[in-house]
């Protein structure tokens, strides 16, 4: 028999041997205690208790427990009766699609507007922010920026008029993809049309107009409120009389626009979310939960967590003997914290909303050949202001706060053209020297094209600390 033959009747023999294989592989299984998932087991439990409460609980009316495990409050759906609604009637053109028909503003408010009106901060939110950034009389639950807000305090109730809402495209009150679409009657869902950065901050404005508010004595954001508060200055450079921009950016980076993509496509990759169509049915709760844990790294940092939970186990009795049982579910307290945010969080905020919103922020860039494309321009001129050279500007950011960069990026230039209709306004910058998702980088290239710009009130900090983006909190 040649080698060739015995080759071929050896493969056609062996079928006959993974068969023997395989049924003593079953008989072994068989003696063998089946694989626990806890984890999936819980997940799977939940799934079965939302499809049972569908029919009796409105999403976000249920009661959750509290999150004490980081800086951030717990996310709830406000109630309506704890916040002011604006209802702007007339069509509302956006800067990718036609207009909206009409939408709603949520907002509070703390402090005593002034006779003149000249007292008023506009706070702009987060990604994920209500509009309750501080307890009130309708709402004593602490709010999301509750030590900052107050007598005495960085925002000074005593002295200032402090208005938040919640961004246009949100879930907490105002109009986003949840929301009835008066034309049809039913949810928008996805026929919700793409927004801006720029339309969210246009939508504060005309609440502005609402309450009489002609100019502002400062525009305040962080993280995303950051991007608001510059996009502020730059559509309206003579009713914003200060800028505050914290751990933001005038020019989304790939890094963070990959972060972001990275959370929607795991949100979209849920079969419950249906392509935006599951008000009437099961939310896609664990696409939110992943997104939320992919979120959750990038708003911390990696020192932090070693500090503060280290290679620690959660429950150090999984013991088989003397030795330790690893199993595939949470076991380190890094990724059981992982667990919680996610389940806290996989409810209580719209998934559309999320998707929206997320690429609003991703769709951020102040460049003047970006603002070209976008056929934008300030709403009024700005007051005109002397440019220096790139040598005088340099010499100032030295003075000031930090060295010009070595190697500056090739669009700083272009983003000093898209900054100038901010020249003229007093601008401070605080950035987080252990922010992954808003390096200081990126608040000292805002810093380096504000004054390249002709802007010399610029005011830069850099925040020390392990808690990463969410220092800011």
């Amino acid at each position: 028999m040649s080698s060739r033959t015995r080759i071929l009747a050896s493969a056609i023999r062996r079928p006959r041997q993974l068969g023997s294989h395989r049924v003593r592989w079953s008989s072994h299984c068989a003696t063998q205690s089946q694989p626990s998932f806890p984890c999936v087991d819980a997940h799977a439990a939940r799934e079965s208790r939302l499809i049972a409460e569908s029919a009796s609980r409105s999403r976000g009316a249920a009661s959750y427990p509290s999150d004490d495990s980081g800086p951030e409050p717990p996310y709830a759906r406000p109630s309506p009766l704890s916040y002011n609604v604006y209802h702007h009637p007339r069509p509302f053109p956006l800067t990718y699609s036609a207009s909206l028909p009409s939408f709603d503003i949520a907002y509070e408010t703390w402090g005593t507007m002034s006779p003149t009106r000249d007292n008023v901060i506009l706070l702009q939110t987060g990604l994920s922010a209500s509009s309750h950034a501080a307890s009130t009389s309708l709402n004593p639950s602490p709010g999301w920026w509750e030590k900052f807000i107050g007598p005495g305090r960085a925002l000074d109730t005593s002295q200032f008029f402090v208005v938040c809402s919640n961004v246009l495209g949100g879930c907490y009150g105002s109009t986003g993809p949840s929301s009835i679409d008066p034309t049809t009657g039913q949810r928008y869902a996805t026929r919700f049309p793409i927004l801006s950065i720029f339309d969210m901050v246009k939508a504060q404005f005309a609440l502005l107009d609402h309450l009489g508010v002609d100019r502002l004595y400062a525009s305040v954001g962080s993280s995303m409120g950051a991007m608001q508060s510059l996009a502020a200055g730059w559509l309206f450079p003579n009713r914003v009389g200060k800028v505050v921009s914290i751990s933001g950016t005038a020019r989304s980076s790939p890094g963070s626009i990959a972060m972001r993509y990275a959370q929607r496509s795991v949100l979209m990759a849920d079969p419950n979310w249906n392509n935006g169509f599951y008000y009437d049915g099961l939310p896609p709760h664990t696409g939110m939960k992943l997104a939320r844990q992919i979120a959750t790294i990038t708003y911390r940092s990696g020192p932090e967590w070693d500090l503060r939970f280290g290679r620690k186990l959660h429950d150090t009795s999984l013991t088989d003997g003397s030795r330790t049982a690893p199993k595939l579910c949470p076991e380190f307290m890094i990724e059981t914290y992982l667990d919680h945010q996610g389940e806290q969080f996989c409810l209580k905020y719209d998934a559309n909303s999320l998707l929206y919103v997320s690429k609003a922020m991703d769709l951020f860039d102040l460049t003047l050949p970006a603002i070209k494309r976008l056929g934008l321009s300030p709403t009024e001129k700005a007051t005109p202001s002397s440019t220096p050279s790139l040598e005088e500007a340099q010499t100032t950011a030295l003075l000031k706060s930090h060295p010009p960069p070595a190697n500056p990026p090739p669009h700083l230039p272009e983003l000093a053209e898209g900054l100038r209709p901010l020249a003229s306004i007093p601008t401070l910058v605080l950035g987080v020297q252990s922010d992954i998702l808003f390096p200081v980088e990126q608040q000292r290239e805002v810093v380096d094209a504000l004054r390249l710009a002709g802007n010399s009130r610029v005011s830069y900090f850099e925040l020390g600390g392990v808690w990463g983006h969410d220092t800011f909190l």
